[in-house]
């Protein structure tokens, strides 16, 4: 299935005329979620065989991008949802089908969310500051704090994951379980009011003693970075997807920028459109070539994942490189549009200062500027001295 057929026109076009009023009223995009469920998007992942779209992460991929130039903030929060049922495939495709229940659970409906991150950790997947206490018979009880739960008024299964500070002599170890909405002992804080990505509505998750059995613990790893299949699947799926929504984000902002360069015209050169101004030209030259660079770089490191291609050590540097490729360059596209569109792109309620505050937000996603630099250098010099 192509990225049209998935997203015809007259659904991308419903999304994004609810976008500019979910983002002015810090609202979720429910109807945008009810749509792209009766639709089969949330089963892209899910094999034909169940009902689903059985696309791989190139083609996944190319819908978040084609669904972002609609709606950034729908198309990040509904990532939470695919990375979960991403990472599934991927491991599927490994030979590792611990999460075949995702697929499955998700080809009945299930809305699934992503809980890992923690303030202050910046040890991202290899610590948590979240304690995982063993209650029996294999299950867990959580406490921790996790922010940025994307589709925190929808989501009906989350994944979390803790550490067992008692495990491996003492040595740690990290949890990874899903907890479901009616799950006791956490709560969602009414706490999101941000500069962008508002739609998005990804709430703070307090975990208090939130227990989950042990059918629903399917990782159990040591502290610190680990070759285990799960952490590749998660970066792989994460980044990319990411990459993926920041990619639209940019096309969308060039061809806003494009449109209102047409539209303008110049009274000191007599009602000359700006089209003609070599100037301008030359800005929006600049755009167009920085998103030229950006698309065969998400369909080259997407395509290697579906492919089972191995890079081995250069697997993390390629992953966290597209990301804030893709953050950055979208960022630098942005800039660019409301350069050449003028003024009018300051007001509040323009599609490009909606852009320009969406866009903003990728600067905090893991792996960040300074993390991804880090992992890049490491695996061309090797690691720090001590």
């Amino acid at each position: 299935m192509t990225p049209e057929e998935v997203l015809p026109d007259a659904l991308l076009e419903r999304i994004r005329g609810r976008a500019a009023a979910y983002d002015r009223d810090n609202a979720f995009f429910h109807e945008d979620l009810q749509e792209l469920a009766a639709a089969g998007y949330l089963k892209l992942f899910v094999p034909a065989a169940d009902g689903g779209a059985g696309l791989g992460l190139q083609a996944a991929a190319q819908c978040q991008r084609r669904l972002a130039t609609a709606a950034p903030a729908t198309a990040l929060a509904v990532n939470m949802h695919l990375v979960w049922t991403g990472v599934a495939h991927v491991l599927a495709a490994r030979g590792d089908h611990s999460l075949a229940f995702v697929l499955a659970e998700a080809a009945q409906g299930e809305v699934f969310a992503f809980g890992n991150s923690e303030a202050g950790n910046d040890s991202v997947l290899f610590d948590s500051r979240t304690t995982a206490v063993p209650a029996g018979e294999g299950s867990y009880t959580f406490n921790g704090t996790k922010i940025f739960t994307s589709l925190s008024p929808a989501w009906t299964r989350l994944g979390i994951f803790g550490k067992d500070a008692s495990a491996r002599d003492g040595a740690g170890e990290l949890v990874h379980g899903f907890i479901t909405r009616e799950t006791p002992n956490y709560r969602i804080l009414d706490d999101w009011d941000t500069l962008g990505m508002r739609a998005s509505q990804s709430a703070t998750t307090v975990l208090d003693g939130a227990w989950v059995p042990a059918d629903r613990i399917f990782r159990r790893l040591p502290v610190g970075p680990n070759p285990d299949p799960l952490i590749f699947a998660i970066f792989a799926c994460f980044e990319s997807l990411l990459a993926a929504v920041y990619t639209g984000l940019g096309e969308r902002a060039l061809a806003v920028g494009v449109e209102s360069v047409k539209r303008r015209t110049s009274f000191k050169n007599r009602g000359r459109s700006y089209a003609q101004d070599p100037d301008i030209r030359w800005k929006v030259a600049e755009a167009a070539m920085a998103m030229d660079n950006l698309y065969p770089h998400l369909r080259s490191v997407t395509a290697d994942v579906d492919a089972l291609a191995d890079h081995g050590p250069q697997w993390f540097p390629k992953l966290v490189g597209l990301k804030v490729n893709a953050t950055e360059t979208a960022r630098r596209v942005v800039d660019l549009a409301i350069r050449v569109s003028g003024g009018s792109s300051y007001f509040r309620g323009s599609e490009l200062e909606r852009l320009y505050r969406d866009v903003l937000a990728g600067m905090f996603h893991p792996s960040d500027d300074e993390s991804a630099h880090s992992t890049v250098a490491n695996a061309w010099l090797g690691p720090l001295e001590d």
